[in-house]
């Protein structure tokens, strides 16, 4: 189990990533944009939105840490626009860490089955932190 520090970035995260990328000399980010991900009808995406970097990560120094965009109209505070991500194979730890978090906090994301995990979720703790729990199971 890894835990990794995740940033939001207002629209200039491929600039701050490449940035990064070329401080620290590591290899160049692979880059995946809202624009790139499986269409769902039900939400189609905003114009704005399909450049924006959905994903993307730099290991630095052995430690991973992981960029996004903001969707348009989500909030976006700077200074508060960073979340710790649980990454771990096994699905119960995942259950088990995500409900413990949730106690006195606010579920943004209820964990579930996504493209890119078999179970992903967001929750903020009580203490105001922001937590992203992926089981990552090699298989997607």
């Amino acid at each position: 189990m890894s835990v990794d520090v995740y940033i939001n970035f207002n629209g200039n995260c491929r600039e701050a990533v490449e940035f990064y990328a070329q401080v620290f000399g590591t290899e160049t980010p692979q880059i995946m944009t809202f624009g790139e991900t499986p269409p769902n009808p039900e939400f189609p995406l905003p114009e704005e939105a399909k450049n924006l970097v959905m994903h993307t990560r730099l290991n630095i120094e052995g430690s991973n840490v992981m960029f996004s965009d903001v969707f348009p109209g989500m909030p976006f505070v700077e200074g508060n626009n960073i979340s710790l991500a649980v990454v771990n194979k096994n699905m119960d730890e995942i259950k088990s860490i995500f409900n413990k978090l949730k106690e006195g906090g606010t579920v943004v994301m209820d964990l579930q089955e996504t493209f890119w995990s078999k179970l992903y979720g967001q929750v903020t703790d009580k203490f105001g932190i922001i937590w992203q729990l992926n089981c990552d199971t090699g298989e997607m």
